[in-house]
């Protein structure tokens, strides 16, 4: 008995090929519009739509498909006697394959369209179809990837059909896809931050070798709609990332994307353990480097600025997963070509995420991204800070963005000597920044709290240890107390009005 297979694609990439099978196996090949004529030009013998339904396409092409002989021919149970009455009674024939990849609005999403011109690449016919074959898959080979070609023509080739198996996977990529398809229109479409239903559409880029630990499977997923940093960079040498890789190289790009001026930061288990603004690219590493020299080693380096030579010598003098800047000097590329396995990344893009997701169990948490920087600062204390002084608190606060809560950055001359991050409690966390910092340097040193102090006890321990100028956001019960002990020891004190915690 000879099968229908209908094929309405807008890659043609593959078509006419598996359309020549097709026929070999005595399939009737019915198609609409663009792909009919693609596949009558190539010699394939093809009979358009409207001769199955009767019916002319209109509105340019809009309904061609929505039609009882089109969608009952899917979805006519076999199984089914009275179904297959009716399609007898009705002359309809059942369609036994679809083949349909959609409209790309995917790829047109990002673009700065007009609303009207993005909404023509919202398709109707072709998700309608697919998810009427998925839900027949017992009976309906549905086909929406061009990679499934091939599987699709070999199974039938060995076998003269398709496995139940292989038609429940196909009608599980399809709802997939669709379900993704229809999440992206909702997120172009919409102005409401957060909708009754939180729907995300994003495509697998990459299979991980394996998650934070080897025990776990990995994948990395890319945005469908949108650009960002992690989406469009170019790996020019190295092994593959690994889960930890891009995690890190994540928060190592947008500490350095924070300033305007040539920045490196070093990163090592999701947390910055070196940061330092230069004029020259080799010094900023340099600084970076001196902030924490164990704590580099393996880590991740990032570069706001071209890479130079000078800069690639320097990083080449230790082992490093990654070094990631916006561009690299043919010289610099050289150099680091030395060591195969270093992963060298070209990031095209700054940082671009407007919202932050963490999964809970049985939830998801979403918010903004933290991009926002208070310039609104208020001296709190009878003594000022002076240019020099404020620079650092600023680059400190910058800093502090993207270490771990509670947290304090100790710094001096726009370079990061102490990191505290991750602490239960923020005396801990001053602790831990301010002796490290006092490690390299004991003079001229400031410090930034990502949160307020809850009591006075970080004051106190910062100006016994020599900190000359404090920044915080402010906002405790206990404010006046920690004002009073940095008058007390003659430190001035800002308030940015604005914490950054980052769990």
């Amino acid at each position: 008995m000879q099968k229908t297979a209908l094929l309405s694609v807008s890659d043609k990439t593959g078509i006419v090929e598996f359309a020549q099978f097709l026929q070999t196996k005595n399939y009737r090949i019915t198609s609409t519009g663009g792909t009919y004529k693609h596949l009558k030009d190539n010699g394939i013998q093809v009979i358009e739509v409207s001769n199955i339904t009767n019916f002319p396409e209109i509105l340019d092409g809009r309904v061609k498909t929505l039609h009882p002989n089109i969608h009952g021919g899917i979805l006519a149970r076999r199984s089914n006697s009275s179904d297959m009455q009716t399609l007898a009674d009705k002359n309809i024939s059942t369609i036994d394959m679809v083949v349909v990849n959609l409209y790309p609005f995917f790829e047109n999403a990002d673009k700065e369209l007009e609303l009207s011109e993005l909404a023509e690449f919202i398709d109707i016919g072709g998700p309608t179809m697919l998810r009427a074959a998925a839900k027949s898959f017992f009976d309906v080979i549905v086909i929406t990837d061009i990679n499934d070609y091939d599987k699709i023509r070999q199974e039938i080739e060995n076998q003269n059909d398709t496995s139940l198996e292989t038609r429940k996977y196909l009608a599980a990529k399809v709802f997939n896809l669709t379900s993704a398809y229809d999440a992206a229109i909702a997120q172009s479409l919409s102005n409401e931050k957060f909708m009754p239903y939180y729907t995300i559409s994003y495509k697998k880029k990459m299979d991980l070798r394996y998650g934070e630990n080897p025990h776990q499977s990995a994948a990395f997923y890319e945005n469908t709609i949108a650009s960002g940093a992690l989406k469009n960079f170019t790996q020019i040498q190295g092994k593959d990332l690994s889960f930890n890789n891009i995690r890190d190289l994540d928060i190592a790009w947008k500490v350095v994307s924070e300033f305007d001026e040539t920045a490196c930061c070093a990163v090592k288990h999701s947390t910055p353990c070196g940061v330092a603004l230069d004029e020259n690219l080799a010094k900023a590493y340099q600084k970076a480097y001196d902030c924490d020299p164990i704590s580099i080693f393996g880590g991740i380096v990032a570069f706001n600025k071209k890479l130079d030579k000078a800069a690639a010598k320097k990083c080449n003098e230790i082992f490093l997963e990654i070094v990631v800047a916006p561009d690299f000097d043919n010289e610099a590329l050289e150099i680091l070509s030395e060591k195969k396995n270093l992963r060298v990344i070209k990031a095209a893009h700054l940082p671009q995420d407007k919202i932050q997701l963490v999964q809970v169990d049985g939830g998801l948490l979403v918010q903004d991204s933290d991009w926002d920087f208070s310039r609104n600062f208020q001296t709190v204390t009878e003594k000022s800070v002076s240019e020099s002084q404020k620079e650092d608190l600023i680059f400190a606060l910058k800093v502090i963005k993207h270490v771990k809560s509670n947290a304090i950055v100790v710094a001096k001359n726009r370079q990061a000597l102490g990191v505290g991050t991750g602490e239960t409690n923020r005396i801990w966390a001053a602790k831990q920044a301010i002796e490290r910092a006092m490690e390299k340097e004991t003079e001229g040193l400031v410090l930034a709290s990502d949160a307020f102090f809850p009591f006075r006890d970080v004051v106190d321990f910062a100006a016994e240890k020599g900190i000359t100028a404090i920044i915080q956001p402010g906002g405790s019960m206990r404010d006046k107390e920690s004002i009073d002990a940095a008058n007390e020891h003659n430190i001035p004190m800002i308030f940015s009005g604005m914490r950054h915690f980052l769990h």
